[in-house]
């Protein structure tokens, strides 16, 4: 079985990336092995190793704000241009320290500035905006982002946390004004938050842009790692989001477990398989915080491709919950 990372084109750009990507939201994180340099040294160097080629980060991760980018930036040093870099500007809950509107010009050019210094890099391959900005027209956000893939600082943009609505306005106005349009959408989705099919990947779907899915493994307990009965010691969600392992749907999981069993896989390859198999899906960026993860991510990626049968038995053991807006 081969098990090399498969690449794949992120939408309708040129843009090349690994089936799995790279979170780098733990880069950073206090408590972690990869709050510290040598941590992250380590996992990254895992994932050259794996040939993951996605790195995808923001200017608010790590215990303090740009710390994540920070660690990057040294660890990368000598071998930037060997992965795509992606990163994040404007998060409407967080203060980087920069006034102003963020999806505005003025805190586009200051953010981006403040990241490319941080990654030690004169060049970005996807700038995402984090969460859409209701102060500022999105044609004033295009606008500035355009400027900075005319001048080179940016190569592609991307959004995260944009509606269906929001991606078709975007697309218009991009269109009209002849900006240059965002490539890829980065929202929550998984077997266990399916709420992204209702209209986020139609829009993806029918602009012909990449889906790159945040929390696809569920904080871990998609990976055949926790059980009803046992969180392994030390896991993020069980130091700070325990109610997410008490609540969990334990008779699907559980279903999930025996469908695993009868195929030989484990839990992790057949998610990121079902994954992989929906339509626009580019790349499942999946945090790591040990070289064992990033290997095990990385392997998924090519471990086991379900058929029609398979991806009917797993959507009807985690179906997509009634639309609360349909009455």
């Amino acid at each position: 079985m081969d098990n090399a990372v498969p690449t794949r084109r992120l939408g309708a750009s040129g843009l090349l990336v690994s089936a799995v990507g790279l979170g780098c939201n733990n880069f950073g994180r206090a408590g972690t092995v990869t709050e510290e340099l040598d941590g992250t040294i380590a996992v990254i160097d895992a994932a050259f190793d794996a040939d993951v080629t996605l790195f995808d980060t923001a200017d608010i991760y790590g215990k303090e704000p740009g710390l994540s980018e920070t660690l990057m930036g040294e660890a990368l040093r000598g071998r930037r241009d060997r992965v795509v870099l992606a990163t994040k500007f404007g998060h409407e809950a967080v203060d980087v320290g920069i006034p102003g509107a963020k999806g505005s010009r003025s805190y586009i050019r200051r953010a981006v500035e403040a990241s490319l210094g941080r990654l030690q890099t004169d060049w970005i391959d996807l700038y995402q905006m984090h969460t859409p900005d209701p102060q500022t027209p999105i044609e004033e956000t295009l606008d500035a982002l355009t400027e900075l893939v005319r001048e080179g600082k940016v190569r592609y943009i991307g959004h995260s946390n944009f509606t269906g609505w929001q991606i078709a306005e975007a697309e218009a106005v991009a269109r009209a004004r002849g900006d240059v349009p965002f490539v890829s959408a980065q929202n929550h989705y998984s077997l266990l938050v399916r709420g992204a099919e209702r209209e986020v990947l139609p829009a993806v779907r029918r602009y012909d842009r990449g889906f790159l899915p945040y929390f696809p493994l569920h904080n871990g307990l998609l990976t055949g790692k926790f059980s009803r009965d046992h969180a392994p010691a030390g896991s993020r969600i069980a130091r700070q989001r325990p109610q997410l392992w008490r609540d969990a749907p334990w008779e699907a999981l559980e279903a999930f477990d025996r469908f695993c069993d009868e195929r030989g896989v484990t839990m992790l390859q057949a998610t990121v398989g079902w994954l992989l198999a929906q339509p626009a899906l580019t790349s499942v960026i999946a945090g790591a915080t040990s070289p064992q993860q990033v290997s095990g991510n990385a392997a998924a990626a090519s471990a086991w491709h379900p058929d029609a049968d398979d991806i009917a038995t797993i959507d009807a053991l985690f179906p997509l919950p009634a639309d609360p807006a349909a009455g």
